[in-house]
Order: structure tokens, then C-alpha cells, then sequence
């Protein structure tokens, strides 16, 4: 409680110091348009990069065209070779021309009207020493080019970027040949400004920068929906927040003594803790198919068909509670949640508390009974008549602390079984119905595992009582019968009830199913005969019913052979061997290994159940007590 306590004090700090920063989906939305708008900068770059370098290379092959134009040109051919062969003579050339006679030459005319109907920046043309012999500026005409022209005049064709008097330029220069001949005579430039060059790529930018702005407007709104949809994912929860959930989920569902297992709407497992694991037997972990866990059938029934009230099922040795509810969100089926709850313990008490409280009720009733015969030995005494007190005590002496004594009783060494039986009989008698412990009992041992025993006795008797009680037969009566045979207990009841329907014969050991009213008990009804069955297979025995019986014909007598005896009883006082066998109704056998010490006969001790206890260890007797051919306390022909 101290640590809860100071985790309680923290979470409204840390609450305050998470609503003081700025919030994760806000941090993860800023990131994450940052991270979009660094991108498409970066892009924007290598875009403008890569287009500027298009853009000159394009504009270069354009002066290259232009300049191999005017180069092919008759006109400046001659003219070119002209002014190279006057270099040659003292002084001619074009630098000793006069710029007029240059600019009305044929050579400034041809260059001028390529560089109008281009739009080039300017179109040149040199002779074979660089001085020019066409220029858009005339003042120019007759000097030497401001660039190097040794590439052109060698033969080479050169695309170069320049700066020159008349700015940055994108430069084409090619020779021009003589006519008729190989021979370099002068060169031919074309240029276009690097200003043009920018403003075409400003407005190849331009048309970029819009799709640039709306790819960020769409990353900048994919990223405020993935911040909304995490939002709504996550509760509005931060991950502080969502950590502390986690760890308190941990600790609540590890830490509760109930069996949680969560399962999705396609049957994987979501959720589960130690204490299901457990329970269920299972290795189950998140993201498993319920299907494969190899849960019972029962708990699969329960899992996949919820029905929010509790259902009793039996795994292993152990009865279990489960509740599975569905779970739903805004109209959407999200799985089932199941809640294992352990109840062996409380089964087990239960059971011993049932016999508690019939051996309590038999004893209230004796007590009336024990204050009557006390009345009358007072009587007598006071009367004084001794010999009368005598013979009444006398008769008195032969009864127990529960009436009369359970005839057959004294074939069961086990004091723990006895007052068991004793008890059984006592509830039955309350029910209308008489136990009788049948002649081929005998268990001269000390049980080893009572809980198991009585758990299994005990329903089956409970079940024999109940069917006695509603059967249609009369008198109402269950026989039970217990052999050991060395460690092992051999368990027979039958009942005079009306049986079990032979289409129902495969059912009665399946869990949930029951003829009684399943309102009547936490959990329904229904797991009797399964825990039994199940408890008896953990020991390598078993459970089953040797015969289904049926209700009586509308015809047949109430005793004699079709009746509920297969000997007509004489007294009250006989046991079941003398009275015969009960029969008619269901028998059920059970074979419990490993639950009696070995008994130790005394010599000469003999009881109701002797030769068929010794015919059973000599082997020459089935494990099965029950025969109906069979008379009590001996072996018919057929080996039973």
C-alpha cells in the first residue's frame, strides 16, 4: 500500500510535467513536416541544379548550331580567307582594315543577320590571329577577341562558358575553313548572355516551385492525419502514460488470483496470465489460435459461444468456474474475455460439509429418538421393573450414534468410508430412499486418498439418490458396493430409478449435461459424472456406466424379479446380500488405482464379501463387481 501510495503522488506530477511540454503526436507532426519540407528543399535543389545544367548545355548547342551556320556560309569563308591570306603581307590584314570597309562587309552582314534571326547575344567572326571581322558592336571590329581562340583555330569545336566584355556568356566556337580546302582560316562564335539562361531557368523553377508548395501542403496534411489517427489509436495517451497502463495492466492481471485469457474475434489470443496458464494447462501466449492450446471441449464451448453466466468444467483434477462474456466497442465485436475461477478446494469442502451436515441432522433425529428411550428406561426404574429395564437396555445396546446400524458396514475397515456411508445413508433416508451396501463388499484396507474417493463416491451416490427419489419404482433404493483389490478400489451403484435413456447413454460423462435444473447451483450442473470420470483417468482407472436401465412396465409387479429386487426382502434388517440386488435402474462402476493400503485379513475373518474379494485378487473374477446373474457373494458360471 506505501508504494501505491507514492505511485498515486508521482502520476499527478508527471501528469503536470507531460501537459507542460509540448506532446509527442504534436513533436512526431512538427518532425515529421520538417522532415517533409527538408526533403522536397533537397529535391528543389538538385532540381534546380540539374535543370541549370540542362538549360546551359541546351543553350550552348543552340550558339554551336548558330556558329557552325555561319561558318558553312560562302560569304564568310571567303571573307575569312581573304583577310588570312593579307595577314601575310606588311600592312594588310583586318587590323589594318578601317572598321567601316569591315562592317560593310560581306563577313559582318552574313554574321549580323544570323545573330537577328537567332537571337543570339552576339555572332563572330575572326581570322586565322583572333582580330574580329564581325561584331554586333562595330567599335570592336578589327581587334582581337577578348577569349582565347586557339581551340577553334586548331580545328577543334569548343563549348565553353566566358566572360567577356559584353558579360557572362554561354560561348559555341568552330574553325572556318577556306574554301575548297581543310585549312583554318579564322573562327566563328556564337553566344547567348547567361542572364537569358537564368530567366529561362527562373521560370522552369517557377512552374516547379508550385508543385513543390503542393506536395508539401500534401505531406503536411498525411502527416496531421497520421498524428490524428494515432490520437484516436492511442486514447489521446502519451507514451509516459501508455507505459505506466502497461505496467499496471501487468501487475493487475499478474497479480489477481482469477484466470484471464482475452481472445479476438478470430479466435487469437490477446491476453493472458500466470494464473490461466495455470488453471487451463495450456502454454498460452499472445498471438496463439485458441484452437490450438488444446483446451477442453468445454472450455472451447464456452469461449466461442459466451453467455456471461458462470459454467462449471473440469480440467485435469481440478473444477474451474468460467465466465466469458463478449466484448464490444461502439458496436464492434472485439473477442471474448474469459475468467477462470479455481473451486477444487471448495468442491472438496463442500462435499465433506454435505456430510457433515446429514451426519448432523441424523444426529439431531437420534437425539429425539435417544430422549424417548431415556423416558422409558425412567420409567421403568421408577416403576420397578428391573427385569423389563434390563431386556429394554439390552435391546438398546445394538444400536450406533446413527440408529440402527448400517447393515454390511462391518465388510469396510476404513473409518473414514464408513462414517461416509453412514452419513450417505442418513441424506438418503431424509430423500425417501434406502442405502444398502450390497453382499460382495469388502475393503479390509485404510484409504490413502479420501478427497478422490469421496469425490467420486460421493457423486455417484448423489446421483443414485436423486434418480431413486424421482424414479417411479417403490421402494426407493440404492445399492453400493466396495471391493479392494490390493490398492486399487472397485465401486458399484446402482439405484431402482427410472435409468438413463439409451440415446443419452454417451452423454452422461460429457460436462454441462444434466437432467436436473442447471438454476439450482453456481455454475449449472452437469460436471458430476465428468469430474469423477476425469479424477478416476488421472489415476489410470475409470468411470462407466455398465447398465442404462429404464423405467418399469406399465405390468410388471413392484417386487419379484422385475421389481426393484432380483430376491424378495424379508426384513429390514438384512443386509444386501440376504435381500437381494437392486436393480432396474442405472449402475454405474468405477475403478479407483492407487487409493487403499493393502488390508491385512485376520485369520479366520471372514465377511458378506469374502469369496467374491478373494475370487477377484485370484483373478478368476472380472474387475467389474457387477452382475445382475450373479447372487450375492457368489460367482456364476460365466467367471463373474
Amino acid at each position: 500500500m506505501p508504494s501505491a501510495r507514492r505511485l498515486s503522488a508521482r502520476l499527478p506530477s508527471a501528469r503536470l510535467r507531460i501537459r507542460g511540454r509540448v506532446r509527442l503526436r504534436t513533436q512526431v507532426l512538427l518532425l515529421q513536416c520538417a522532415v517533409v519540407a527538408v526533403t522536397l528543399a533537397t529535391a528543389f535543389g538538385a532540381f534546380a541544379y540539374t535543370n541549370e545544367h540542362r538549360l546551359v548545355s541546351e543553350y550552348q548547342l543552340r550558339a554551336l548550331a548558330v556558329a557552325r551556320t555561319v561558318a558553312a556560309q560562302p560569304a564568310v569563308r571567303r571573307g575569312a580567307a581573304q583577310y588570312s591570306a593579307a595577314n601575310s603581307r606588311p600592312g594588310g590584314g583586318a587590323a589594318s582594315t578601317p572598321r567601316a570597309t569591315l562592317a560593310a562587309g560581306p563577313v559582318q552582314t552574313a554574321a549580323e543577320a544570323a545573330r537577328t534571326r537567332t537571337g543570339s547575344l552576339f555572332v563572330v567572326v575572326t581570322d586565322d590571329r583572333g582580330i574580329r571581322l564581325a561584331h554586333p558592336q562595330r567599335a570592336q571590329l578589327g581587334r582581337m577577341v577578348s577569349t582565347d581562340p586557339s581551340g577553334a583555330l586548331s580545328g577543334r569545336e569548343v563549348l565553353a562558358r566566358d566572360h567577356a566584355h559584353l558579360g557572362d556568356e554561354v560561348v559555341a566556337k568552330v574553325p572556318v575553313y577556306a574554301p575548297g580546302s581543310h585549312r583554318v582560316v579564322g573562327e566563328a562564335n556564337a553566344g547567348v548572355a547567361v542572364s537569358d539562361v537564368r530567366a529561362q531557368l527562373i521560370r522552369v523553377l517557377l512552374g516547379g516551385l508550385g508543385w513543390l508548395v503542393a506536395a508539401l501542403l500534401l505531406g503536411v496534411g498525411a502527416s496531421a492525419l497520421l498524428a490524428r489517427r494515432w490520437k484516436r489509436l492511442t486514447l489521446g495517451l502519451e507514451p509516459e502514460e501508455l507505459a505506466g497502463l502497461v505496467q499496471e495492466q501487468e501487475a493487475v492481471l499478474h497479480g489477481i488470483g482469477e484466470g484471464v485469457l482475452a481472445v479476438d474475434n478470430a479466435g487469437t489470443v490477446t491476453v493472458v496470465n500466470d494464473e490461466a496458464r495455470r488453471l487451463l494447462a495450456i502454454p498460452a501466449r499472445p498471438g496463439r489460435s485458441v484452437a490450438s492450446l488444446g483446451l477442453t471441449p468445454r472450455v472451447l464451448e464456452t469461449i466461442r459461444t459466451p453467455v456471461g453466466s458462470p459454467v462449471m468444467a473440469a480440467v485435469g483434477e481440478r473444477v474451474l468456474v468460467l465466465s466469458a462474456r463478449p466484448v464490444e466497442r461502439d458496436g464492434q465485436d472485439l473477442g471474448t474475455l474469459l475468467t477462470v475461477q479455481d473451486r477444487t478446494d471448495v468442491e472438496s469442502l463442500t462435499r465433506q460439509l454435505d456430510a457433515v451436515q446429514a451426519m448432523s441432522s441424523a444426529l439431531r433425529a437420534q437425539r429425539h429418538e435417544f430422549a424417548n428411550r431415556l423416558h422409558v428406561v425412567s420409567a421403568l426404574v421408577h416403576g420397578g421393573h428391573l427385569a423389563e429395564t434390563t431386556e429394554y437396555i439390552g435391546t438398546l445396546l445394538g444400536t450406533g450414534p446413527l440408529g440402527e446400524a448400517l447393515p454390511g458396514i462391518d465388510a469396510v475397515r476404513d473409518s473414514y468410508v464408513r462414517a461416509f456411508l453412514s452419513a450417505k445413508a442418513a441424506q438418503a433416508r431424509e430423500s425417501g430412499v434406502t442405502l444398502v451396501i450390497g453382499g460382495a463388499t469388502w475393503a479390509d484396507g485404510n484409504v490413502t486418498a479420501p478427497v478422490d474417493v469421496t469425490t467420486v463416491f460421493g457423486n455417484l451416490v448423489d446421483n443414485a439418490i436423486d434418480a431413486a427419489r424421482h424414479g417411479a419404482r417403490t421402494p426407493s433404493l440404492v445399492e453400493v458396493e466396495l471391493m479392494a483389490e490390493g490398492t486399487t478400489l472397485l465401486i458399484t451403484v446402482a439405484d431402482t430409478g427410472d435409468g438413463i435413456p439409451p440415446g443419452a447413454a454417451d452423454d452422461v460423462f460429457r460436462e454441462g449435461m444434466s437432467t436436473k435444473d442447471h438454476t439450482s447451483a453456481v455454475g449449472g450442473r452437469g460436471i458430476g459424472l465428468a469430474l469423477a470420470r476425469q479424477i478416476a483417468r488421472v489415476r489410470g482407472g475409470d468411470v462407466h456406466l455398465a447398465e442404462h436401465g429404464g423405467p418399469p412396465e406399465p405390468e410388471a409387479g413392484r417386487r419379484g424379479p422385475s421389481g426393484p429386487y432380483e430376491a424378495t426382502a424379508s426384513a429390514s434388517g438384512q443386509s444386501g446380500a440376504e435381500q437381494g440386488r437392486v436393480s432396474g435402474g442405472a449402475v454405474f462402476v468405477a475403478r479407483l488405482p492407487g487409493v487403499m493400503e493393502p488390508g491385512v485379513m485376520e485369520p479366520g475373518a471372514t465377511g458378506p464379501g469374502t469369496a467374491v474379494a478373494e475370487a477377484v485378487v485370484a483373478g478368476t473374477v472380472e474387475q467389474e463387481p457387477w452382475s445382475r446373474n450373479r447372487g450375492a457373494g457368489t460367482v456364476d458360471e460365466a467367471g463373474r
